[in-house]
């Protein structure tokens, strides 16, 4: 009734003996047969685990060699230059007891944000020249993702309670104390911090769930969250929904919330009758108007270049701009224009 099979398949990937008890009214499928579908199994396993080994490049900005050596110092500079200026933020805001105050504690916070924040990016671009390469692993990859969400968020929340403690030193002057107590102003750091790790986290969590079957080249000199789901081959479609909406809602949230309290605290000042305390006023809020404008301009700038080019070093040198130019920038901006910072940088020097 039964006879049996054997057949040995010897393929690249499997050397499989293969012993079976067919009932001798079936038909016994050819040695060929059963091979095409191991080479079948075969190629859909490589598929599947494509993920677990993806290595994703990173193009940079250009991929000039006799270029890369002048990158290499122009962003060594940048780098050494943001980590020194923030450093000293901190360190002057910390040893000087006059600048303990809600204003220089957001300061302090802002300064780390954005030493975190160029910290995330440079150093891998900095290497990755140094050793001529430009791979980063996938869990490297995913993880700066997650770090650039994370601190590009909390730099966006900090920037709105800076602006909420101007409105209240300006139009609110007798309660400022009062309502800008250490307990709130810790409460502030603390939600910025969870929603934007929450966010963070998010984001990544969701790209986890994407496959990568081919090649992966980011036009880039970091892995934005955008070019990483753009080189997904799996559906695609929930990840930029997320994107969308969450970067509408916790972008455009903080924004509306800078926009309400400069529209109060200009009107405030217009009704001012001396010009002497007009000046006063307006010098309070200049250098957090320009980090601000610094900051969403250049994010603008990437949103409107990405939208209106479709060449990526043009969006390469814009997001550049947004992730590396306002943390160098930003310490020079309140020290140069606060005479108090001036003071506490002098001491410390």
């Amino acid at each position: 009734i039964y006879h049996l099979a054997i057949y040995k398949i010897d393929t690249s990937l499997y050397k499989i003996i293969v012993y079976l008890s067919i009932p001798k009214s079936l038909t016994i499928p050819s040695p060929p047969a059963i091979i095409n579908s191991f080479s079948r199994l075969s190629h859909n396993m490589e598929t599947k685990n494509q993920t677990d080994i993806a290595e994703f490049l990173l193009l940079g900005l250009s991929e000039d060699p006799e270029q890369q050596p002048l990158l290499f110092g122009l962003f060594l500079t940048i780098y050494l230059v943001t980590a020194l200026g923030n450093l000293l933020i901190m360190l002057a805001i910390g040893s000087d007891s006059h600048l303990h105050t809600p204003m220089y504690f957001f300061l302090s916070h802002l300064s780390f944000t954005d030493l975190c924040f160029s910290t995330t990016t440079v150093p891998k671009m900095l290497v990755n020249i140094e050793r001529r390469s430009k791979s980063i692993s996938y869990t490297g990859c995913l993880t700066q993702v997650c770090f650039v969400l994370l601190f590009a968020g909390l730099e966006n929340f900090l920037l709105a309670a800076m602006a909420y403690d101007r409105y209240v030193a300006i139009c609110h002057p007798l309660r400022y104390v009062v309502i800008m107590n250490p307990c709130l102003c810790g409460l502030l750091i603390l939600l910025s911090l969870v929603i934007s790790s929450a966010d963070a986290l998010l984001h990544t969590l969701m790209v986890f769930r994407l496959s990568f079957c081919t090649e992966l080249e980011i036009p880039h000199f970091f892995c934005e969250l955008d070019h990483v789901i753009k080189l997904a081959c799996s559906d695609t479609l929930i990840n930029n929904i997320l994107v969308y909406l969450v970067t509408s809602i916790l972008g455009g949230v903080p924004l509306l919330g800078i926009i309400f309290s400069y529209t109060q605290i200009v009107s405030s000042i217009l009704r001012m009758p001396s010009a002497g305390g007009k000046y006063k006023a307006f010098s309070t809020c200049g250098s957090h108007l320009s980090v601000v404008s610094l900051f969403y301009g250049t994010a603008f700038g990437v949103y409107i270049s990405s939208a209106l080019t479709h060449s990526s070093k043009e969006t390469a040198i814009a997001s550049l701009m947004y992730t590396v130019v306002p943390p160098m920038l930003n310490p020079f901006i309140y020290s140069l224009r606060n005479r108090d910072m001036k003071q506490a940088l002098r001491k410390l020097i």
